[in-house]
């Protein structure tokens, strides 16, 4: 049996009527961020269905940490980014 290739960060995105819009958008963002750390086969980011967190929209987690995020606009991206996913690359880097 082959093995798989585990990202070591999923970013997970709720694609439900409330966040679908916002989160298109989001995804673009982040996408731009992966490929700008040249993370790319370090990150994946997947849409989910809704978490029934319609009231936080938009809804984004980081796995394997399992950390939510509600209301998160492009301006709150950049820290999350930081937060979740760059710092993995400098970690493996000490």
């Amino acid at each position: 049996m082959k093995s798989l290739d585990i990202p070591k960060k999923v970013i997970l995105f709720c694609d439900g009527s409330k966040c679908g819009k916002p989160n298109k958008h989001n995804r673009k963002v982040f996408r731009g961020l992966i490929k700008q750390t040249e993370m790319k086969g370090d990150v994946v980011m997947m849409k989910i269905q809704c978490t029934d967190n319609c009231k936080c929209a938009p809804v984004i987690g980081f796995q394997p940490d399992n950390v939510w995020y509600g209301e998160v606009s492009e301006k709150k991206i950049p820290q999350l980014f930081e937060e979740h996913v760059a710092h993995e690359k400098l970690l493996n880097h000490e």
